[in-house]
């Protein structure tokens, strides 16, 4: 069987944004209904092992690191308000869920797939998020990242064509080029092609020599400015390798006990309530039809 491991707080922001929640009649539990409808479509094509990560809160220890590092600020109270919504929801679908508050979504999705990659019993492993964070994770055609916009599915050779580097080198890439998205900047200079480049080559951060002399030849000829982008790395190494820090995911195996938690059941007594607090009826009725004997 495969293994969907689903990073819930992606996909609640996705149909907030994407179903512009503002503009609904019902703003304050629209995106929750559309993340439950995208899980039970998941069912009815297949899918039997299924868990999903939230950030119950926004924020996590990376945050006493950096202290430019994502925050919930901005985030519309609506939204804010649905992470719980979500978790609850799924719960009562039969639902495996991660709700992390010192890690993050991320890290429980990186354990997970740890876990289940090591499972005889699964095919493959589809962490359910473009994030690029997650690249990091992907383990040739058995553990792959699953676009839910798309449909797309990259593997290990997917990786290397988006960033030009394998899954191993993704952190030290992000601690290049920084994340927008996470709240670090990277290295001034650093781009994502130079990146790519010396990482294809050296690997990690603490493998690049300081001097550009020191580079191989074929790696500073590929490199546009590559003697200021060396000094660069080597007065500011202590903060890429803090930066790295924060993109590496941890992998906390005690957050799964095994694959066959993932098995969906059925749903609780309280999804049928659970449906009408979402105004979906038609979610209970498709559920219903799904229940396994």
């Amino acid at each position: 069987m495969d293994a969907y491991l689903i990073d819930g707080t992606y996909e609640l922001f996705r149909q907030f944004f994407g179903r512009q929640a503002g503009t609904t009649s019902t703003p304050e539990v629209a995106a929750t209904r559309g993340v439950l409808g995208w899980v039970v479509s998941l069912i009815e094509k297949g899918a039997t092992h299924i868990g999903v990560a939230t950030d119950h809160v926004i924020e996590s220890f990376r945050n006493e690191l950096w202290p430019g590092y994502k925050t919930g600020a901005g985030v519309p109270i609506e939204l804010l308000s649905q992470i719980s919504l979500l978790e609850d929801s799924l719960v009562a679908l039969g639902i495996y869920v991660w709700p992390m508050v010192e890690l993050e979504a991320d890290d429980a999705l990186a354990s997970a797939a740890a876990v289940a990659a090591d499972d005889s019993t699964v095919a493959r492993v589809l962490i359910c998020t473009p994030d690029k964070d997650l690249a990091q994770c992907v383990v040739g055609q058995r553990v792959v990242q699953f676009d839910s916009r798309t449909g797309d599915v990259r593997d290990e050779d997917g990786v290397r064509a988006r960033f030009g580097i394998g899954p191993a080198s993704v952190p030290d890439w992000l601690a290049l080029v920084g994340d927008s998205a996470d709240g670090y900047p990277g290295l001034a200079g650093w781009g994502r092609q130079s990146a790519a480049t010396v990482l294809a080559h050296y690997g990690r951060l603490e493998a690049i020599p300081d001097a550009v002399d020191d580079w191989d030849p074929a790696v500073r000829k590929g490199v546009r400015s590559a003697p200021k982008l060396a000094e660069r790395l080597a007065e500011g190494r202590d903060l890429a390798m803090l930066f790295r820090h924060l993109a590496t995911l941890r992998v906390e195996r005690s957050l799964l006990e095994g694959v066959e938690r993932l098995e969906w059941v059925g749903p609780t007594a309280d999804f049928a309530a659970t449906c009408r607090t979402l105004f979906a009826p038609s979610l209970a009725e498709r559920v219903t039809a799904l229940r396994p004997s």
